[in-house]
């Protein structure tokens, strides 16, 4: 079947088209994304105001022409961070299902930090063992750790690239004061969650998924992506060091000349590289590997597993065999 999962992130509403059946991966035949930027568009009291949620139906109702039009027999919309924590978020809700018909599912943070482990898990495989997942969005940083498929411990903590850059990082490039804090307050925030982790064991294989890791992946040196999905990608920490400061001096016009880095991202890329570093440093994490899968090939996963099997044929007889 040709499904269709809409994601309405902090950063972007993006639609993804896949060709998939159960006990198949999913075959991507098409995408379609918008800038949106939700978790800058929140007004002093946390709400989304008016023209934000303009915008945002606007978006939806393309993105769903868009599955229309390339056939998708269901879509499955769901919105993260920045809508699950506007203050106004069931208004916001009801008048997305008033205007556009489709009922938005709101996901817990626990629930896109386990949606995201799944995708990875079906990646990488029963034979990376421990896996431990970082995952950093426009609104929030998803942390998960486990050897199935359901993480053994799971959490979300406000630390998204998007949030952090319009609440804590004014100026272009930003204060140096203002960096500072950020780094304090990050790796306070984690520093919090390292102890329910830690008590699992060691990891057997360290991942991250998100256009944040990947971009930051690319800067340090990774391959790009026209290079294909099933080239080896990674990260370290070291290299993550020396960049660091680096994106701090730079302006988000200086940001976009970097290879990989989008116009839109390019302001937020310092926050979620403070993110990264600190979540790889309390994790003692070195080097961890790129997941081309997260959060919509997590619920698309999810979704197949709950499809009814494919009718099959009668087994055919083994030969008897003669007793010794």
């Amino acid at each position: 079947m040709r499904l269709g999962v809409l994601d309405v992130g902090s950063n972007t509403v993006h639609l993804l088209v896949v060709d998939a059946h159960p006990g198949a991966r999913p075959l991507p035949a098409h995408s379609h994304k918008a800038e949106l930027r939700l978790a800058e568009l929140l007004d002093g009291g946390g709400a989304i105001g008016p023209e934000g949620v303009d915008r945002l139906i606007a978006v939806i109702d393309g993105a769903l022409q868009a599955a229309e039009d390339k056939g998708c027999e269901e879509v499955l919309p769901f919105a993260t961070s920045a809508v699950r924590e506007a203050s106004n978020a069931d208004q916001v809700l009801a008048r997305v299902k008033s205007e556009t018909g489709i009922d938005l599912a709101v996901l817990t943070g626990a629930e896109e930090a386990r949606l995201t482990f799944l995708a990875a898990r079906r990646w990488f495989g029963w034979s990376a063992g421990k896996l431990l997942g970082l995952d950093i969005g426009g609104g929030s940083l998803e942390i998960a750790y486990g050897i199935d498929e359901e993480p053994d411990a799971a959490v979300s903590l406000p630390l998204g690239a998007g949030r952090l850059t319009a609440a804590l990082l004014p100026g272009d490039p930003p204060d140096p004061q203002h960096v500072k804090a950020l780094r304090r307050h990050v790796r306070a925030e984690i520093a919090r969650t390292v102890h329910e982790f830690s008590r699992f064991g060691k990891p057997d294989h360290i991942v991250a998924t998100s256009k944040t890791f990947k971009q930051l992946a690319r800067i340090a040196g990774a391959a790009r992506s026209t290079e294909g999905l099933y080239v080896q990608r990674e990260l370290s920490r070291k290299s993550l060091s020396e960049w660091v400061p680096k994106l701090a001096g730079m302006t988000a016009e200086q940001r976009c000349s970097l290879p990989g880095v989008s116009e839109g991202r390019a302001r937020q890329l310092l926050a979620g590289a403070l993110v990264a570093e600190a979540a790889m440093d309390l994790f003692g994490v070195d080097e961890l590997e790129i997941c081309p899968w997260a959060l919509r090939e997590g619920v698309i996963l999810r979704r197949l597993d709950h499809l009814p099997a494919a009718q099959d044929p009668a087994p055919a007889r083994l030969p008897h065999l003669p007793s010794a």
